[in-house]
């Protein structure tokens, strides 16, 4: 099912405060995308518009080049997970399954229950007695069973510990293989899950930095180290991210694709050139001190 999505000037207001504000992208169907952003850059505020949770305070958000607001068609077609408090679920993970299976037709409970035994969920267990790393990776279970066409994911992985939000990541990618969709993937753990995006949006204060593809993107940030002299010449009208120096060897990353002349000046004044992380691009990008 080819559902593109489409963000067209979106706004969103909470009290006269705007979350969103004027946000335009597009996303292809069946690909993963990273939504970056510090907390309270308005992440959760533009998934819940795409999902159906609420409408934008202007603009408008399409799926499929429809309308998916009130539209009982299009929202069986979209999973929306992220993190939930069960501390009044007295209900099973196998009983759940099969009660978000009604609801949800691409739902496969068989997988989900695969999912929870790699987990290591206990199975017997009431949903209000699991451990909140437990509690995560159910959510997870669910986005992952759900097969919906449009999957979000809004830092539902967060209670897990990283050996277990390995796995999330292996059986995310094994899945996507398997069966093709839309997964949007709001984080703030870009360094740890950067690898799994196609393409990335960056959002900062309501506003939309930047959509563009993931090899595209960090290719255009390039560090540089040598003898500090030699690197100051060198990067001289540079847009630089980040300066290190320790006596008399600097370190610098700057962002911006070098021509053929600049590596070869640069390999002629004997500086190392090397990739920067998506992390370091996003810290850049949001203009502020970038903590996990």
């Amino acid at each position: 099912m080819n559902l593109d999505v489409q963000f067209d000037r979106v706004s969103v207001a909470y009290g006269g405060v705007e979350a969103v504000r004027d946000v335009s992208f597009s996303l292809p169907a069946g690909k993963i995308y990273g939504l970056l952003g510090r907390n309270g850059a308005g992440k959760t505020s533009l998934l819940s518009v795409l999902a159906s949770y609420r409408t934008p305070s202007s603009g408008s958000v399409t799926i499929g080049g429809e309308v998916p607001f009130e539209n009982a068609n299009m929202m069986k077609e979209i999973s929306f997970i992220y993190d939930v408090d069960y501390k009044d679920e007295s209900d099973k993970i196998k009983s759940t399954f099969e009660s978000i299976a009604r609801y949800r037709p691409h739902f496969d409970i068989d997988y989900g229950l695969e999912l929870a035994r790699k987990f290591n969920l206990p199975l017997n267990k009431q949903l209000k007695q699991l451990s909140k790393g437990m509690q995560s990776a159910f959510n997870v279970c669910i986005g992952l069973a759900s097969r919906s066409p449009v999957t979000i994911l809004d830092e539902v992985y967060l209670g897990m510990d990283a050996p277990t939000r390995e796995i999330f990541y292996r059986e995310l990618l094994e899945d996507q293989a398997r069966h093709p969709r839309t997964f949007i993937l709001s984080t703030h753990l870009v360094s740890e899950m950067d690898y799994l995006f196609e393409e990335v949006i960056i959002i900062h204060k309501g506003r939309l930095v930047l959509h563009e593809d993931y090899e595209s993107l960090t290719s255009r940030g390039v560090s540089i180290t040598g003898m500090a002299a030699k690197v100051d010449e060198f990067i001289r009208g540079m847009n630089v991210l980040n300066v290190q120096q320790l006596g008399s060897t600097k370190s610098v990353m700057i962002y911006g694709e070098l021509s053929e002349e600049s590596l070869i000046a640069a390999r002629r004044a004997g500086l190392e050139l090397g990739p920067i992380s998506l992390q370091d691009l996003f810290i850049h990008l949001t203009g502020e001190e970038y903590t996990a």
